[in-house]
């Protein structure tokens, strides 16, 4: 939910209300709230060729760039100082960020994902949670991917058939 990704990519900004009304409910029940965001240096010195996705996203301009303003949480969801904010490099929010360590320290073993693109960023995030051993749950209607046919497909056959629970925000809630 990067101000840069909600400006430029229309298919982003659909699950921006359902996230507004989970991130309101997790504040008001006391659940974590953690965002993550990709960001890479203007340098370059983090996006190695041979990874083709980060090279294009690097490339793009200064939407992925460190220190853009690009990359920031959209004041819409407006992080609270209780929040945390995982900055990432990589599709996975556990790759080589702090993300495992605060959640640890919190003693969080569910956790509810959501975000763009259901077919990188959220899968693979996902992939890495399960492999991690945490419970986790996709909020189908608090995803989006460009393609709406491949984020129907992982949320209604994959990420079940990887052992995730996939629910909508309301569900979820109702659960609290």
């Amino acid at each position: 939910m990067q101000t840069g990704i909600l400006a430029n990519y229309p298919f982003s900004r659909a699950p921006v209300p359902p996230i507004q009304e989970l991130v309101r409910a997790a504040r008001a029940h006391g659940i974590f709230v953690v965002f993550v965001r990709t960001e890479l240096r203007a340098s370059g010195a983090d996006v190695s060729e041979n990874n083709t996705l980060f090279t294009a996203f690097h490339r793009a301009g200064p939407l992925f760039h460190e220190g853009s303003g690009e990359t920031d949480i959209s004041p819409r969801l407006a992080p609270r100082p209780e929040d945390v904010v995982i900055t990432k490099r990589r599709t996975s929010a556990f790759v080589g960020t702090e993300l495992e360590l605060v959640l640890r320290a919190q003693h969080v073993e569910s956790l509810a994902l959501t975000g763009v693109a259901t077919s990188a960023m959220v899968a693979g995030t996902l992939y890495d949670a399960l492999d991690r051993d945490y419970r986790a749950t996709v909020l189908s209607d608090a995803c989006a991917d460009a393609e709406a046919d491949v984020h129907d497909f992982l949320m209604e056959r994959v990420f079940p058939g990887r052992g995730a629970r996939v629910m909508t925000v309301e569900s979820w809630l109702s659960e609290r």
